[in-house]
């Protein structure tokens, strides 16, 4: 039950860091959200980690940690460039897939989820695919295209969160802030080719630290939620974060998700009790 309740931490916190970091990308360029957000996770996760007191692992798990954090980049680069070039209605749902490359690793190496739970990770599956539909009309020329990079992007999201799994076996705290000063060493190299420009008032600068503090505290619950529970099951937990995304933009911005979107959410929600009740 503790990774359940960890996992959908992890899904509450990504959704809202996606929603404001999607808000913020709108008018500034993502290079420069990602500058001001990366670092800013360091904020929760350096107290953490200095409280704890513990040094870092063993070579093995920081591997698998930069591994986690490298695929998690291309993931996010090919999840963007795939909205960009081809169809959102392809490539949303495409990508939404990445939990099954680990719940193939958690069944393949012996983890069995009771059946209740197995009915509720296919209700949830089924859910975040259809919650992350966002139809968009006349992109028929562009759909093979989006339809690669949403592959792209879906392979690199479950191989990063396979190797999340592992990290976080030799610590998940450590793990966690690898990934992040991974995702920091990137951004920061890209930063000086590209400059783009920041915002400077601290109204502007507040939103982009709050994505960096949900998404560093996410990934923390989900690395922990790892070390508790099935890698099947906490996988398709902590993905729901899409419902979360579609909620807060019916409620902040007053958006009106379709009707597949809503089922979607539903199914989603209802998986995500019968795991919990399993």
């Amino acid at each position: 039950m503790t990774a359940v309740l960890l996992a959908l931490a992890a899904a509450v916190g990504w959704g809202c860091s996606d929603f404001l970091g999607g808000l913020q990308a709108r008018s500034l360029p993502l290079l420069a959200v990602l500058a001001v957000a990366m670092p800013s996770g360091l904020l929760v996760l350096g107290p953490i980690l200095a409280a704890r007191g513990e040094g870092p692992p063993g070579a093995a798990s920081v591997g698998y940690a930069v591994l986690a954090g490298a695929t998690g980049l291309a993931g996010i680069s090919a999840l963007y460039r795939g909205l960009a070039v081809g169809a959102m209605g392809v490539v949303a749902p495409i990508s939404a897939t990445a939990p099954l490359i680990p719940v193939t690793v958690g069944v393949a190496r012996g983890e069995r989820p009771s059946a209740l739970q197995a009915i509720g990770m296919a209700a949830a599956l089924v859910g975040i695919v259809l919650a992350g539909r966002e139809p968009r009309a006349g992109s028929r020329g562009r759909v093979a295209i989006g339809a690669g990079l949403g592959l792209l992007a879906a392979g690199s999201f479950g191989l990063s969160l396979v190797a999340f799994d592992a990290a976080a076996e030799g610590d998940p705290y450590w793990a966690t802030l690898v990934v992040r000063l991974v995702g920091c060493a990137v951004v920061l190299a890209a930063f000086p080719a590209a400059r783009p420009a920041l915002p400077r008032a601290r109204r502007s600068l507040s939103p982009l630290v709050a994505v960096g503090l949900f998404d560093a505290t996410a990934t923390m619950c989900f690395s922990v939620a790892t070390t508790r529970g099935l890698l099947s099951v906490v996988s398709v937990v902590a993905s729901l974060f899409p419902v979360v995304v579609v909620v807060l933009a019916r409620v902040v911005l007053g958006e009106r998700p379709a009707a597949v979107q809503m089922g979607g959410a539903a199914a989603a929600v209802a998986g995500a009790a019968l795991i919990s009740a399993g």
